[in-house]
Formats: C-alpha cells, sequence, structure tokens
C-alpha cells in the first residue's frame, strides 16, 4: 500500500509539474528578410525549368528580368540603355 502512495504521489507531482511549464515558445512573426529567403527557399525546391525560376526569383526581388523571350540576355538593349546612339 505504501509503495502505491509513493506512485501515486509521483504521478500527479509529474502531471502538474508538466502543466506548470510552458508549452510553446513565443511565436513571433517573420521578418521581411526571412519571408523572402523561406520563398526562395521554397521556389528552388519546386524543379522549374531555368527561365521560369528566373522570372519567379525576379517577381519576388522585385528585380526586373533583362531575358528576352528566349531566355537569352540581350546585349543590344542592356548596350543601347547605358549607351545612347549617336
Amino acid at each position: 500500500m505504501k509503495a502505491y502512495s509513493v506512485v501515486l504521489l509521483i504521478l500527479v507531482s509529474s502531471v502538474l509539474a508538466g502543466c506548470a511549464s510552458p508549452g510553446a515558445p513565443e511565436l513571433r512573426p517573420y521578418t521581411a528578410q526571412e519571408t523572402r529567403e523561406l520563398a526562395l527557399e521554397a521556389l528552388s525546391r519546386r524543379g522549374l525549368s531555368f527561365d521560369e525560376y528566373q522570372q519567379k526569383k525576379a517577381e519576388l526581388l522585385g528585380r526586373p528580368t533583362a531575358f528576352d523571350t528566349q531566355g537569352e540576355m540581350s546585349a543590344q538593349r542592356n548596350f543601347s540603355r547605358h549607351h545612347p546612339a549617336s
């Protein structure tokens, strides 16, 4: 009978100790940088083609793409932007 009391006391004390401890860590919102990094990681796991990946990445980063319709860099377009025609 004494052993039963000891086991019951240990069981009750462990249940009460478990209820008193904090359950989950406090959740905080992600920063804009963390959200962007998570989105880029998810994008890299999607298995997109190179062109689709570059397009989605540019959308996430907010940068315009300098690729033409075949997915190749257009040297003429970049040259004309930086050097006006004479």
